[in-house]
């Protein structure tokens, strides 16, 4: 199962850093958030990504065309054509696509112009700018015993994102983005979807979030995995660094890959 990452955004909220380079490439403990999203979802055996970029995309590829030098090490033989030898490879077994999906292009509109990568398959969807603890494995069980078009996971938190009406099944009632309110069920990413989910968005302006999953919820066609464990995005330099310092500080619960 390929997972699908949105990574195409400028980040203005956090300007500070997002000016030099995209957002999901913004460092945590010297490695890029996207990376240790990547990191999660290989933890459970999910090794093939595709990569929505948009915001200074090159630099995306560039990170990745020489991540294998980054975690090697290198003879660089200046007397014979600069000829270099990999030392120890040590990367992981990972399948990355990064795709150029524009650059004001919509949510929705990224995920549409992957398509072809993905193809008549299920898949997973995140946001290149937020970490948790979240047991994909579960998710994706949790998913496929449902039985419909697209699950989202649900954490609560005090914060303006799209907040989310559930039925006691765990069945997406409505999808509303942006209120502020304390202690709602708000989206936190780490989706599973259907191919059918393509159908659904018409072109590079829609909006994944208000209108595809409000239509999907409309439709009781969107279920929720809650998640009462570890979620935080990293949407303001303040977020970035009380991240920094979880991971400095050894209490980072989304690295389970070190256990």
């Amino acid at each position: 199962m390929k997972v699908v990452l949105l990574a195409g955004g400028a980040g203005t909220r956090i300007m500070e850093e997002s000016e030099y380079r995209p957002k999901p490439m913004i460092e945590i403990g010297g490695m890029p958030i996207l990376w240790h999203i990547m990191k999660e979802y290989s933890f459970f055996g999910y090794h093939e990504f595709v990569i929505c970029a948009g915001y200074k995309q090159e630099m995306i590829k560039k990170w990745f065309a020489d991540y294998f030098l980054y975690t090697s090490d290198i003879t660089i033989d200046f007397n014979h054509n600069n000829e270099v030898t990999i030392h120890d490879r040590s990367t992981e077994p990972w399948v990355v696509t990064i795709v150029n999906t524009g650059l004001d292009t919509m949510t929705g509109g990224r995920v549409k112009r992957v398509q072809k990568y993905i193809g008549n398959e299920t898949f997973m969807l995140t946001y290149g700018d937020g970490v948790c603890d979240v047991d994909i494995g579960e998710l994706v069980k949790f998913h496929k015993e449902q039985g419909k078009l697209a699950t989202l996971t649900a954490v609560v938190q005090k914060e303006t994102k799209g907040t989310l009406d559930i039925w006691d099944d765990n069945t997406v009632r409505s999808f509303r983005e942006k209120k502020r309110q304390d202690d709602l069920m708000i989206n936190a990413g780490y989706m599973v979807l259907e191919p059918a989910v393509f159908e659904y968005i018409e072109g590079d302006e829609t909006i994944l979030e208000t209108q595809v999953l409000s239509r999907l919820a409309s439709e009781g066609e969107l279920m929720s995995y809650s998640h009462h464990g570890f979620w935080q995005c990293m949407d303001t330099l303040y977020e970035k660094q009380m991240l920094d310092r979880m991971l400095v500080q050894g209490r980072a619960p989304w690295v389970r890959w070190k256990a």
